[in-house]
């Protein structure tokens, strides 16, 4: 018989034993934890030999030194085994606000990714987002490193086909190839022509393949998605996706959370089948250009909290209260589409959900209607508010009151046309109010702003026939500290107020017609904050001097136009693009050094002052200068002959007292397009430098003391739209060249010395013709004197007119004349022409002024109802007929 094992014996012995095994343990975990562990050489090297193919402007990987990488930045190491885990690259370059390109660009890694990555065989996390590569290729050797749980390659600047070996990391759960960059270094495109590399992802749960490229694809792209069970986030903004299903056979990523599709031009109905993702919590369907109605069946998504059908365009219908039911909605997106009616069933959908936990609301850019509910008030958590670009009229409801979370209020560009009730006041945590564009009417008292205490940004206006008046005392401080503030037809005057002068934190003030006639203290000028971008004080009656020298170096417009300021040209130290001082009484000399003062000057206009003395030559070094409009002053001397490359387009120094020749160098201005020099005392000839200015639109040199012929090469200038060169003492004859102008409006060259017939080929001047496309040009002429002067306010009297009065011109009226059907004025008096009048001439349809007074013209004048005021043909004794007194023989009788 076997012996039977002793337990009892042998129990002491096992227990020690197993007690000394476990001390064994013990001590060696001890030591782990206590001993750092220090990373392989294995990956060590790889990790070296990465660093050498990067490029690294800014030292990020300046660590990446010493026998132990784990220490290194970027890296992390598994606390048993010393091999590297994750590698985290990502740009840490601060990306809110405004980015600075050339800071960026030192902050980003580039260059060459070396395949001595794969040797990171444990590597499970990859992060090489916010670089800038430059259109490399995303290495196919990345498909090694099987143990990838997390990829990150967003906007890194990768191009080109996406590996398909990517589907060999099984184990991915969070891909990231979003395309789009901040890079400036050349435009670069990452696509996939197939999506079959997707399909081993069983695990995965995140993808963002925006802006990458899948046109390709055809309409397959959607069940590649779907076949994917674990999915929790799918985006795809701007793929240039091709046609999207209205039906799918079964639904198999019913885990879906979030979806963002986005910007891919669908041109379809919202597909039916969305509405089985009832998970969804996100979803983006912004610029697909879905159309019809909201589908009722939106209210099966009840977990939505996220919803933006924004910029579709043509989605319509009235909006319904079933988005208000929508009981965890927080964020809701309609704008820029064609949704029509009122908004009350929105908001009896929001009345019936008590517990709303609307945070954004949205309805811009559409064609609403009606007043505002009441019912807005309900919306407690309420943040955001946008109800811009419709047509909602009436008074802002008091219950805007209740809204004490709101931060975000946009009613602009309605047809509100009551009033503003006081409970704005009860607001607190209102940071920007945007009112502009309304009928607003009434009075805003104090405690319309009482508790306003986090205000910022004010934007209010109204129209100019509305009453709408600040009442405040005199000496009110308000609770705000403004930012910015845009006020227009609102009467805050007539003293400059107390509560605008304490504000001394704006960067931005916009002050239209809002009846100011006082004088400005010079001490808020200088109290205004040195991030001033935009200074505008126009349309009163403001009075006055400026501070003399000031500086802003972010100011980028300055319009004080259409008051009373006085004494100097503003001796501003500015990097402002635009200075606008027109219809003041600023005097004396243009500063001398303007264009150290105003490097970065576009647009000058100071235009009606009573600027004297020469246009210094320090202009012609602003290389940035645009327009130049000095009119209806009283500068004198000579034009600085300066102007070489600059893009200069737009000249106007007319009804000055300038003298001398007009400047060789305006030749040299490649950009030049509206030349305006009328009024003066110029002299000499048309310099035929200017036939290099084959961009003129517009010339207006009436009123000088040019002379010489009308130079042959005008007909290069083929966008040529007004050519007025009245008043001068041009003599020659008109020639040939002229009707080639095929642009040509309007022609004056009246009051001169010109001789010879009219040339018979000015019936082939195209656009008096025809009479289209005169709209581009007039905008320019606009620009240019702002459409204020009064020369040239009303170009469009003008269009379409030839003036060749007061001259010497000899022979017949041309018969090819009445081939302008377009002309509408037609000016020939005071010359020498002699022959019939055509009889088709007064017959022309749109022709409305005709003059032919003071000729030799002969025979009957054709019958016109239109043209039947006799000082049209006086002084041509040999017409007869109506309406002249002069009789025209009766015909013989034949024998």
């Amino acid at each position: 018989m076997a012996n039977k094992p002793n337990f009892s014996s042998t129990y002491p012995l096992l227990v020690s034993f197993l007690l000394s095994l476990f001390l064994l343990y013990s001590n060696s975990k001890f030591v782990v934890c206590s001993t750092d562990i220090k990373c392989t050489d294995t990956d060590r090297r790889a990790l070296v030999v990465l660093r050498e193919g990067l490029t690294d402007p800014s030292g990020r990987l300046s660590s990446w030194i010493g026998e132990d990488c784990c220490t290194w930045e970027g890296i992390k190491c598994h606390n048993q085994t010393g091999r590297v885990t994750k590698l985290d690259l990502r740009n840490p370059y601060h990306l809110i606000g405004a980015v600075d390109p050339p800071a960026y660009k030192r902050s980003c890694l580039g260059g060459k990714i070396n395949p001595s990555l794969i040797r990171l065989e444990y590597l499970t996390s990859l992060d090489l987002s916010l670089n800038d590569f430059e259109g490399l290729e995303i290495p196919g050797f990345f498909g090694e490193l099987k143990n990838l749980r997390y990829l990150n390659l967003s906007y890194a600047s990768f191009a080109g086909e996406i590996p398909a070996s990517l589907g060999n990391l099984s184990n991915l759960q969070y891909l990231d190839l979003y395309a789009d960059s901040y890079s400036n270094t050349g435009p670069r495109e990452l696509r996939s022509q197939s999506l079959e590399w997707l399909t081993p992802f069983s695990s995965l749960k995140y993808i963002n393949l925006g802006f990458v490229k899948l046109d390709s694809i055809g309409d397959h792209w959607l069940q590649t998605f779907n076949m994917l069970p674990s999915l929790v986030h799918l985006r795809l903004h701007w793929c240039e996706l091709k046609g999207l299903p209205l039906t799918l056979p079964s639904i198999n990523f019913t885990s879906l959370s979030v979806l963002d599709l986005s910007e891919n031009s669908f041109n379809s109905l919202i597909p039916p089948w969305l509405f089985n993702l009832t998970g969804l919590t996100e979803l983006y369907l912004t610029w697909d250009f879905f159309s019809g109605s909201i589908p009722a069946e939106f209210a099966n998504l009840k977990n939505l909290q996220v919803l933006d059908l924004s910029d579709n365009l043509n989605l319509e219908g009235q909006i319904p209260g079933l988005l208000g039911n929508l009981s965890k909605l927080q964020f809701l997106d309609l704008s820029a589409n064609n949704f029509h009616g009122d908004i009350y069933g929105l908001f009896s959908g929001f009345s019936s959900n008590r517990n709303s936990k609307l945070e954004s609301l949205d309805l811009s850019s559409n064609s609403l209607t009606g007043e505002l509910p009441e019912s807005l008030g309900l919306l407690k958590h309420l943040r955001h508010l946008d109800l811009s670009s419709n047509s909602f009229w009436g008074s802002i409801p008091s219950s805007i009151g209740s809204l004490s979370a709101l931060r975000v209020l946009d009613l602009s560009y309605n047809t509100m046309n009551g009033t503003i009730p006081e409970s704005l006041g009860q607001l607190s945590g209102l940071v920007d109010m945007n009112l502009m564009a309304n009928s607003w009417k009434g009075i805003l008292k104090e405690t319309h702003f009482m508790n306003l205490r986090k205000l910022q940004h004010v934007r209010l206006t109204t129209e100019p026939t509305r009453s709408l008046a600040f009442s405040a005392s005199h000496g009110w401080f308000p609770p705000f500290k403004l930012k910015s503030i845009q006020l227009e037809n609102c009467m805050i005057g007539p003293s400059f107020p107390v509560w605008l002068q304490v504000q001394n934190e704006l960067t931005s003030v916009v002050l239209k017609n809002v009846s100011i006639s006082d004088t400005i203290p010079g001490k808020w000028f200088s109290q205004l904050s040195a991030q001033l971008t935009y200074l505008v004080l126009s349309q009163d009656q403001i009075r006055g001097e400026l501070p003399r020298h000031l500086n802003y170096p972010y100011l980028n417009l300055i319009d004080l136009s259409y008051n009373n300021f006085e004494g100097p040209f503003p001796s501003w130290s500015t990097n402002a693009t635009d200075v606008i001082l027109d219809e003041n009484s600023f005097s004396g000399p243009i500063p001398e050094n303007i264009g150290a003062l105003m490097p970065r000057l576009q647009k000058l206009y100071v235009s009606r002052n009573h600027l004297s003395g020469r246009i210094p030559s320090s202009m012609c070094h602003i290389e940035g200068l645009n327009i130049i409009s000095l009119s209806n002053n009283k500068l004198s001397g000579e034009l600085p002959n300066c102007w070489h490359r600059l893009m200069l387009w737009g000249i106007d120094i007319s009804n000055n007292s300038l003298t001398g020749n007009i400047p060789n160098s305006f030749g040299f201005l490649p950009s030049l397009s509206v030349l305006l020099l009328s009024n003066n005392n110029l002299d000499g000839e048309i310099p035929s430098s200017l036939r290099n200015c084959t961009g003129l639109t517009s010339v207006d040199l009436g009123g000088n003391k040019i002379s010489g012929s009308l130079p042959l090469w005008v007909q290069y200038m083929s966008s040529l739209f007004m050519l007025r060169l009245g008043s001068n003492l041009l003599s020659g004859s008109i020639p040939d060249q002229v009707c080639r102008l095929q642009n040509l409006h309007i022609l004056d060259l009246s009051q001169n010395k010109i001789s010879g017939p009219i040339p018979k080929c000015i019936g082939n001047l195209s656009a008096l013709v025809h009479g289209e496309g005169s709209e581009v040009f007039q905008r320019l002429i606009r620009e240019v004197t702002r459409g204020r002067d009064p020369e040239y306010s009303n170009v469009v009297a003008n269009v379409n007119s030839i003036e060749l009065s007061g001259n010497n011109l000899t022979g017949e009226i041309p018969y090819e004349m009445t081939n302008l059907l377009a002309l509408r004025i037609l000016d020939l008096s005071h010359n020498h022409l002699s022959g019939a009048i055509p009889k088709s001439l007064t017959s022309v349809a749109s022709l409305t002024r005709l003059n032919l007074s003071y000729n030799n013209l002969s025979g009957s004048i054709p019958f016109s109802p239109r043209f039947n005021d006799s000082s049209i043909y006086e002084g041509n004794p040999l017409l007869c007929g109506a309406p002249l007194p002069t009789k025209c023989p009766l015909p013989r009788p034949r024998k």
